[in-house]
């Protein structure tokens, strides 16, 4: 194929990506025209060289859909996406959620989805202007951080790096003196609005989970390690959730309008039955701790500890120090 049947087969793909989906199509007329915008009305094309292009570009895997049309005409697309319209839409407002991503990088980002897809499915996709979120200072760090993490964790490296908070005067100050941390990384996770890096802290040889946003200076060092047996779900629901401690039976009698409350918490086959016409009663298995205690204070007077007594104690004790308070 000469250079310019390879410019013009490359163009027609591009077309056809960017402007045909299956609620939008094009006929050779109008493929045509879009062909001279690109390339200058000075040159011509050949309808029967575009239908060979588009033969081509179907043999090679970019599928052609050819319909009929009002009249008799010929319609051409091309329908099928890496992403479904759904996923691009979960994946933008994943981004649009992240807080320490920056609206220009989120602008970028979804840019770029945008590009997987045609320009009609493209324009109802939500736009990061509109939410007006607000940015991270540090997302510029986070970035380096997730790289050097993510490195770290694929190569089996030591990460080395400073970690700190900020204090009452909004100033970042180094833990430990600003002592070195070494971490055999084992996981990037996503929690409350941050990501974290769960790794075996060498000096204690405890895992740990280190927020990316709050460490400094990370280096991926030359170190390797052999990763244990570790079960992230399990770290992550004993670490970031009310599952800490251990576990035992519990029953909370709580109101009918908390049913899909529970069913989020703890499944479509958690064991609930009705009491009267207001109540009905949970069974179930939980780890016991300070947030399992936060939790059910969270729905007031709707949700009462009828079982074990530790558990009824711990929630009476929370809500006199409360009143203590007002």
């Amino acid at each position: 194929m000469d250079m310019k049947g390879s410019r013009r087969l490359l163009k027609l793909k591009q077309i056809l990506f960017a402007e045909t989906d299956e609620d939008h199509e094009l006929s050779m007329r109008e493929i045509m025209n879009k062909l001279n915008l690109a390339f200058g009305s000075s040159v011509t094309f050949d309808s029967r060289a575009i239908r060979r292009d588009l033969d081509v570009l179907d043999e090679e895997g970019f599928e052609i859909i050819t319909n009929r049309g009002v009249y008799g005409k010929t319609l051409y697309s091309h329908q099928h996406r890496l992403f479904e319209t759904y996923q691009l839409r979960l994946m933008v407002d994943a981004l649009l959620s992240a807080r320490f991503i920056t609206e220009m990088e989120k602008k970028a980002l979804i840019q770029k989805l945008k590009n997987l897809t045609s320009k009609h499915i493209a324009k109802t996709l939500p736009d990061p202007i509109m939410l007006n979120q607000s940015a991270n200072m540090d997302y510029s760090l986070i970035k380096i951080n997730i790289d050097r993490a993510h490195d770290a964790i694929s190569s089996n490296r030591v990460l080395a790096y400073q970690y700190g908070k900020y204090n009452l005067e909004k100033e970042f100050v180094f833990n430990r003196d600003g002592s070195i941390y070494k971490v055999e990384p084992y996981a990037l996770i996503w929690q409350n609005d941050f990501y974290y890096l769960i790794g075996k802290f060498l000096l204690t040889g405890e895992f740990r989970h280190y927020r990316l946003d709050r460490m400094r200076h990370v280096k991926v060092t030359d170190e390797k390690f052999r990763k244990e047996d570790l079960d992230i779900t399990k770290y992550v629901d004993q670490t970031f959730h009310m599952f800490a401690g251990e576990e035992h039976w519990i029953k909370i009698r709580f109101q009918h309008d908390l049913l899909n409350v529970m069913l989020d918490r703890f499944g479509l086959d958690a064991d609930i039955k009705k009491l009267d016409g207001e109540h009905l009663l949970l069974t179930t298995k939980a780890k016991l701790s300070p947030g399992l205690v936060s939790w059910i204070l969270r729905w007031g007077h709707k949700a009462k500890v009828l079982s074990p007594e530790w558990l009824t104690k711990e929630v009476k004790k929370e809500i006199k120090l409360m009143q203590a308070l007002y």
